[in-house]
């Protein structure tokens, strides 16, 4: 799956791939069109030239050549359509001739920034000096294109003698006649110059892709600084010191909000996670799902520090993917989700995150439908990650809980705008069978209506 499939379903990666500083057109389809690595070498190669950019961004006897990169990039047209065009045989416009001659001028600047910042072997550009050659015989050093008197002979008297007519505006029918003349020979010269530039077509969708490649890779170098975002390790488990979600911390930040970063270690089989409501749980899943796409999708993880394995795929089952339109009730939609991954979990290897399944149903089938679920991924060889508020399940499953709101915290009065300030979104294994019971207090605190209040724990006392 690539990159362009996968941020209509994670919202996290989309805000990645939206908060990207591209400077092309071309950059940003690469992105795009980036895959899902499954595969531990091309995953951590990725990761080594992350690496070494960030190296050179952050180097200062590297400025000019970034700033000359940079200026390149920006300068730099998808031009896919007209090297497809090409790779057909069919003729070249004098504008698609201009968008070759610019990528091979861009090709060849850009090989000069790339030089002093030791990264030719990342950025592989090929030579193109041969096209832009074919397209400068004037040897005007500019990117800007013009059929040249130089490509054929009958083209300078043709042109004095146009002009003069032009200037003078005498004989109109002579004046239609050399237009015509010029424009043969300008389809002529098109031509010769199609088929010449046909031999290097490979070349030259070479030096788009790398070219592409650089913005991109800049740009999540750049991301990575701005974010501090951390370089993984592959091991055999899933670990994360003080994990964040971008879009949520960005968020709390801009609104002066308090945000806690999570650390949370995953063995392959079942973590079960409790807590009460409004204890971050929705948004442990999906900052798991989305920190292990970054990671496969080449980018570094919003962590101090990370260990991952690599999956073939991300499977979620969250409250807020579900599709009201289709006809089906949230659980039948659910229910169909939740088979569909337990079919998937028993060809491969997967990180699955399920948010508080079955929590649409009676309490009794529901309980039982959670058991099933924790006990047939448990035998899946897989990470799996479901929250719930059911007690008595998961025997033989990792169990965590949400601290959840703590009385200690309290500093002044509850309201849903600063009610998170008094949760505690750490994580703690959990041996208890029940699962937290703080919605009542939660409720009182919120200010609820006390009859409501009064009642309810009338029947929780009965």
């Amino acid at each position: 799956m690539e990159i362009k499939e996968i941020i209509k379903q994670d919202a996290g990666l989309k805000y990645v791939t939206d908060s990207m500083n591209l400077m092309s057109s071309a950059g940003r389809r690469l992105m795009l069109d980036t895959p899902f690595m499954t595969d531990n070498r091309a995953i951590e190669a990725e990761w080594d030239r992350m690496t070494r950019m960030q190296k050179a961004l952050t180097d200062d006897t590297l400025r000019q050549p970034l700033v000359d990169l940079r200026h390149c990039l920006m300068q730099l047209h998808d031009c896919q359509g007209t090297l497809a065009l090409l790779s057909n045989h069919t003729v070249l416009s004098e504008v698609d001739l201009f968008e070759v001659k610019l990528l091979s001028h861009l090709a060849i600047q850009a090989t000069q920034a790339t030089a002093p910042m030791g990264i030719s072997d990342i950025i592989t550009l090929p030579d193109t000096k041969p096209v832009f050659e074919l397209l400068d015989p004037d040897k005007t050093g500019i990117a800007a294109f013009y059929i040249y008197d130089t490509y054929d002979p009958r083209l300078p008297s043709l042109r004095r003698e146009l002009l003069a007519l032009q200037t003078s505006g005498n004989d109109p029918v002579r004046i239609g006649e050399l237009i015509d003349q010029q424009n043969s020979i300008r389809q002529e010269v098109c031509k010769r110059l199609t088929d010449t530039l046909f031999a290097h077509c490979t070349m030259l969708s070479d030096a788009l892709q790398q070219l592409a490649y650089a913005d991109f890779l800049i740009a999540k170098a750049e991301l990575s600084q701005q974010w501090h975002l951390v370089r993984p390790t592959l091991g055999n488990h899933v670990e994360y010191k003080s994990l964040f979600y971008p879009r949520l911390k960005h968020h709390n930040e801009q609104a002066s909000l308090r945000y806690q970063p999570v650390s949370v270690s995953i063995d392959r089989s079942v973590t079960l996670i409790t807590g009460a409501n409004m204890a971050g749980k929705t948004v442990l899943l999906k900052t798991l799902a989305s920190a292990q796409l970054m990671a496969q999708c080449g980018w570094f993880v919003p962590a101090e520090q990370a260990t991952i394995v690599a999956v073939e795929c991300v499977v979620r089952s969250i409250g807020d993917d579900q599709n009201e339109m289709n006809g089906l009730s949230s659980f039948a939609a659910e229910i169909i989700k939740i088979s569909d991954i337990v079919k998937q979990s028993r060809e491969k290897r997967m990180l699955i995150v399920i948010d508080e399944p079955a929590r649409t149903t009676n309490p009794v089938e529901g309980r039982a439908i959670v058991q099933a679920i924790a006990e047939t991924l448990s035998e899946a060889n897989s990470f799996a990650v479901v929250t719930t508020h059911y007690s008595g399940i998961g025997n033989g499953c990792r169990r965590l809980r949400v601290k959840g709101f703590i009385e200690d915290m309290l500093t002044e009065p509850v309201s849903p705008q600063n009610i998170s300030r008094f949760i505690d979104y750490s994580l703690v294994d959990d041996t208890a069978d029940d699962a937290p019971h703080e919605a009542l207090r939660i409720a009182s605190l919120l200010g609820t209506d006390s009859r409501l209040l009064e009642a309810a724990q009338k029947h929780l006392d009965d």
